[in-house]
């Protein structure tokens, strides 16, 4: 059987990354341990949520599947940080956990160019340094110009509930039990990744008069620049908020010794920003409660999802641990809590285009790359996708710059830095955040879709008409004034904004705190959609912030265009520091902005590399 690219792996990264080949016109072969649960959800039932929002409109933007699947499933949407900036807002929806991966295979099925394989992959084939294929469990050959790996948390994965270990993937599936360990004879370095998961509750045992109501919100929502919402507004299904207390706290506290991670069982390391329960309370032993969600996990199920509350102790504890809560006293466990542990690559070994450094024509994305997280697999998915098909049309690559998407961000982050614990996207990782936001993500992201076969004509053409529209409304309001008449006092006054002295630009009129578009639409009527206001509204209110962002993006994109040639030996730089040095060797970064961001690596160090490079002309 020969195709032109192999995905390993249905998870998120792997159902992007075979979409986009298949849709860019390539043969693609999907391979999966089961069909069944291909997109699956088995940890937490969301889409999206804190930066994560905004790479779904990410993915979108650049023609990818997430956001739309997300708006045609989800049971509730809501923003988050509202009350806050723009730079910080991001759409968090709760996924129905059946229709959710349901609808993703009915679109895998049904895309051209693309093939379904239910079985396991044990082995690549390897020609010359060069990827050719993969070997199934059962010896089958199937051969392919390249793969991209996206085996999520099953190489080599381990169920952990107390002191009990068991060779088991997500939900009980099978694992792949030989993967890794023929990348490592490869070449490949190993670390060994855990992550965790809450119980699931019974929704009819829950006592809510206890708990705080959390609703969506009461305006329509959409990741996806195409969709129309999908949804009754009236219909979203609720979450409950509830806490744990000093008693939870004292039950984790007797029991830390019967917790796989402080029994000593785990041999992984855990996601700093997303711990387990016993975790929080010894790291946050200052705080007397901690705030969990009580999540519907589908409308065709019972089960609530208890989030904030991931932990690997025995089933008696978590009993106990659960049924000190208010509201939960009395509550039935559907399905206790676990850890799961799993191996990775280090991600250093890979390029910005997600290709391995190791072997030609092997793709990485996902939680193989040490990330954790839905939004986080897809969004490598895509782009490794886009970039193995690029390789196939003898093209350069699409990689995203940290001033362009988070995806970016993400990506420059894993293959810079590494990582040594599951990598999770934060606001607080995007030095440029005010650029990259939910709002325009088309505006920074379609085109690229658009060069690279993802974005159809009608789509592109619509985002030109955009882009002009937002130019046509800034002029209209840097052309028109308003003037110092009794009716435009009176109004202002009304709206607690100082009176006119003078005429004044409705774009000056607009840089005001308290003056909103539509109050603009009051005085001078202006027929755009909501879309357009935004954006100009946006761009007008925090002008002055934004181009400050731009020219620093300006300036690390003068360290990116000074390129580094991949054959420096480090080791041949005698000032460098020893740490500085092994870096380098390590990342061999492709600019003095990437090694500028190598940790490890200090100015010095780079004022010493830019002296080597202009010595010999580079």
């Amino acid at each position: 059987m020969q195709y032109e690219i192999v995905v390993v792996g249905g998870g998120h990264a792997g159902v992007e990354a075979a979409l986009a080949a298949a849709r860019i016109g390539h043969k693609t072969l999907l391979i999966t341990g089961n069909i069944n649960n291909i997109a699956s959800m088995p940890c937490n039932p969301s889409i999206g949520g804190s930066a994560k929002g905004i790479v779904v409109r990410e993915i979108d933007a650049l023609g990818g599947q997430m956001g739309k699947t997300a708006d045609k499933t989800h049971i509730q949407i809501k923003m988050l940080n509202s009350s806050k900036g723009p730079a910080v807002r991001s759409l968090r929806a709760q996924g129905d956990k059946i229709t959710y991966p349901k609808e993703m295979i009915k679109i895998l099925k049904a895309q051209e160019n693309l093939t379904l394989l239910e079985n396991m992959v044990e082995n690549l084939i390897v020609k010359d340094n060069k990827v050719c294929g993969v070997i199934l469990e059962d010896d089958t050959e199937i051969t392919s110009e390249i793969v991209i790996l996206t085996t999520g948390t099953y190489l080599k994965s381990d169920i952990l509930v107390g002191d009990s270990r068991t060779r088991k993937g997500p939900n009980n599936e099978k694992p792949s039990m030989h993967l890794s360990d023929n990348l490592k004879k490869l070449g490949f370095e190993i670390i060994r990744l855990k992550t965790g998961t809450p119980p699931r509750l019974d929704k009819y045992s829950i006592d809510y008069s206890k708990t705080r109501r959390e609703d969506g919100d009461k305006k329509y929502w959409t990741f996806s620049f195409d969709n129309d919402p999908l949804y009754d507004i009236d219909k979203q299904e609720p979450c409950y908020l509830v806490y744990t207390n000093s008693k939870t706290h004292e039950i984790i506290k007797e029991n830390l010794n019967k917790s796989s991670m402080y029994g000593g069982y785990v041999e992984g390391v855990g996601p700093r920003y997303c711990p387990s329960i016993e975790d929080k309370v010894v790291r946050f032993s200052d705080k007397e409660r901690h705030q969990l969600f009580l999540e519907p996990e589908s409308l065709y199920y019972d089960d609530i999802y208890l989030q904030g509350f991931s932990t690997s102790m025995p089933y008696d504890v978590q009993e106990k641990m659960v049924h000190s809560i208010e509201g939960l006293e009395n509550v039935k466990i559907l399905k206790y809590a676990y850890a799961i542990e799993y191996d990775a690559i280090n991600p250093l070994q890979m390029n910005a285009s997600l290709e391995s450094k190791i072997l030609e024509n092997l793709f990485t994305a996902g939680q193989i790359n040490g990330t954790s997280g839905y939004e986080e697999a897809a969004a490598q998915g895509l782009l490794a996708g886009i970039n193995a098909s690029l390789k196939l049309e003898k093209k350069k690559p699409l990689i995203l710059k940290r001033n362009e998407a988070y995806i970016g961000v993400l990506i420059d982050d894993l293959v810079t830095k590494g990582t040594l614990e599951p990598y999770r996207l934060l606001t607080s990782r995007a030095e440029f955040r005010l650029l990259l936001r939910h709002d325009n993500a088309d505006l920074r992201l379609r085109e690229y879709g658009y060069q690279v076969g993802l974005i159809d004509k009608e789509k592109y053409e619509k985002l030109i008409e955009k882009k002009s529209k937002i130019k046509e409304l800034t002029e209209v309001l840097r052309n028109n004034k308003v003037t110092p008449t009794k009716e435009v006092n009176t109004y202002l006054e009304k709206i607690n904004s100082s009176k006119l002295k003078d005429g004044i630009t409705l774009y000056d009129l607009l840089k005001r705190p308290e003056i909103k578009i539509e109050n603009i639409n009051d005085l001078f009527p202006i027929k755009y959609n909501d879309e357009i206001l935004e954006q100009v509204e946006i761009n007008i209110k925090y002008e002055g912030y934004i181009n400050k962002t731009i020219r620093e993006a300006e300036k690390m994109l003068t360290l990116e265009n000074k390129k580094i040639p991949q054959n420096v030996d480090y080791n041949d730089i005698s000032n460098l520091a020893s740490e500085a040095r092994e870096k380098l060797n390590k990342v061999k970064p492709t600019s003095i902005g990437q090694a500028s961001r190598i940790s490890g690596v200090n100015p010095a160090d780079i004022s010493v590399l830019m002296v080597y490079l202009k010595k010999r002309g580079i």
